[in-house]
C-alpha cells in the first residue's frame, strides 16, 4: 500500500479539529491560504445550517512545514471551533460538579442508537459529536495538502451537483462543464435553472421541517495510467476510492463511471473501444478510448481516462419535525432529539469527496512513484512516462 495517511481528532462542538498527516514528501510548497480556501468552499451550498453562519473555518498549520515548504515530516493541523465557547460545560474534559442534562432520544438513520449502545454509554452526546459531519473540515483540510501535491502531476479534481431530492441533472459530457459556473451556483449545480428547483425544492423542505438528499459526481483529470494494481484486493484502485467516499457521512451509494448502468447493458455496449490516439505526437499513448464507461479504472488500475465517481446521499437524519424514536432512559415512545442541521449538504459533500478522492490519489502516486522529496518525486514520473509512451 501507498504512504500517504491521516488521523482526524475532535468533537463537533469541541475547542477543535485535529489531524495529522503523514507520508508528504519535502519541499512541496504549502500554505495556511491554500487549505483554508478549500475549507470555505466546504462551508458554502443552499441548504447549509446556522452553524456555518457560526464558523469561520481555517486551519493552522502546528508542525510539518518551514519557510512555507514542506519538511517531510509528519503535518498537523488544527481547525478551531468557534462555536466551543457556547458548549465549554456540556463537553468539559474535567470532571464537573452537575453533568449536562443526558440525550437520550436517538434519531433514526443516525450512529447514536448503535453507537450508544456498542460503548455503552447512557448519553448520546459523546456519539453524536464524533459522528458528525463536523469532523469532515479536517478531511478537506488533509484533502488540501493532497491536492496540493497531486497539481505537480498535472491533476486536478472538481465536483458538482447532479440531483437533489427529485430533480435530477441529465447526463452530459464533462469536458462541457464550465466550473466556474460550478462554483458560483448556491448548489454547486451546471444547469442554472435546474439549480432554481433545486433551491425551491430545499426551502419546501425547510418549512415541512424536513430534509433532502441527492447525488454529488466528482471527476479526476490528468490521472496517468497505471496507479492502483489488480493483484491484491485491496491494492486496487476503485476498491480504495469506493471506500474514501463511502466513508463520508450519510453517503450510503458509490458508483465508478457508468456504474450501476452498466448491469443493464450487453458486453458489447458496456465497455470501452480501444482505438488509435491522434495525440500520439504529444508525447502521449499512442491509444485511447473511445468511451468511459469505466470512470478511469479497468481492473482495479487507472487506464489514463478521467477518472469519474459518483455517490448517492441519504437526507439528513437530523429533522426539525422528528420522526418517533424511543426514549432510552424510559423505553417509552418518544420524537427523537433534534439539534440545529443541516437540511441539505450535497453541495458540500462534493467538496468533502474531492478532498476524499485526492487523499486517495496522492496515496497511489507515492505508491506508484516513491521518492521523499518532491524533486526526486517528480524525476520518477517523468522517468514513467517516458517509458510507456
Amino acid at each position: 500500500m501507498g504512504r500517504f495517511r491521516f488521523l482526524t481528532a475532535g468533537e463537533s462542538h469541541g475547542k477543535g479539529l485535529v489531524a495529522i498527516v503523514e507520508g508528504m514528501v519535502a519541499a512541496l510548497s504549502l500554505e495556511e491560504e491554500y487549505i483554508n480556501k478549500e475549507l470555505k468552499r466546504r462551508q458554502q451550498g443552499y441548504g447549509r445550517g446556522p452553524r456555518m453562519k457560526i464558523e469561520e473555518d481555517k486551519a493552522e498549520i502546528m508542525a510539518g512545514v518551514r519557510y512555507g515548504l514542506t519538511t517531510g515530516s509528519p503535518i498537523a493541523l488544527f481547525i478551531t471551533n468557534r462555536d466551543w465557547q457556547n458548549w465549554q460545560e456540556q463537553l468539559s474534559i474535567s470532571p464537573v460538579e452537575k453533568e449536562a442534562e443526558p440525550v437520550t432520544c436517538p434519531r433514526p438513520g443516525h450512529a447514536d442508537l448503535a453507537g450508544v449502545t456498542k460503548y455503552g454509554l447512557e448519553d448520546i452526546r459523546p456519539i453524536m459529536e464524533r459522528a458528525s459531519a463536523r469532523e469532515t473540515a479536517a478531511r478537506v483540510a488533509v484533502g488540501a495538502i493532497a491536492r496540493r501535491f497531486l497539481e505537480e502531476f498535472g491533476i486536478s479534481i472538481h465536483s458538482h451537483t447532479t440531483a437533489i431530492g427529485r430533480h435530477h441533472w441529465e447526463q452530459g459530457e464533462v469536458s462541457s462543464i464550465n466550473w466556474q459556473e460550478v462554483e458560483a451556483s448556491p448548489v454547486r449545480c451546471v444547469d442554472a435553472e435546474l439549480g432554481k428547483a433545486m433551491m425551491s425544492a430545499i426551502d419546501e423542505a425547510k418549512a415541512s421541517g424536513d430534509t433532502l438528499g441527492g447525488v454529488f459526481e466528482v471527476i479526476a483529470t490528468g490521472v496517468p495510467i497505471g496507479l492502483g494494481s489488480h493483484v491484491s484486493w485491496d491494492h486496487r484502485l476503485d476498491g480504495r476510492i469506493a471506500q474514501a467516499i463511502m466513508s463520508i457521512n450519510a453517503v450510503k451509494g458509490v458508483e465508478i463511471g457508468a456504474g450501476f448502468a452498466l448491469a443493464g447493458l450487453k458486453g458489447s455496449q458496456a465497455h470501452d473501444v480501444i482505438e488509435p490516439n491522434p495525440r500520439s505526437k504529444a508525447k502521449w499513448l499512442p491509444w485511447q478510448h473511445a468511451t468511459n464507461y469505466a470512470g478511469g479504472i479497468e481492473g482495479g488500475i487507472s487506464n489514463g481516462e478521467d477518472i469519474i465517481v459518483r455517490a448517492a446521499v441519504k437526507p439528513i437524519a437530523t429533522l426539525a419535525n422528528p420522526l418517533p424514536s424511543v426514549d432510552l432512559r424510559s423505553g417509552e415512545v418518544a420524537k427523537a432529539h433534534y439539534e440545529r442541521s443541516d437540511i441539505c449538504v450535497i453541495p458540500a459533500a462534493g467538496v468533502i469527496a474531492e478532498a476524499m478522492l485526492a487523499t486517495v490519489l496522492a496515496d497511489a502516486c507515492l505508491e506508484k512513484f516513491g521518492g521523499d522529496n518532491l524533486k526526486e518525486t517528480l524525476a520518477n514520473y517523468r522517468n514513467y512516462l517516458s517509458n510507456i509512451s
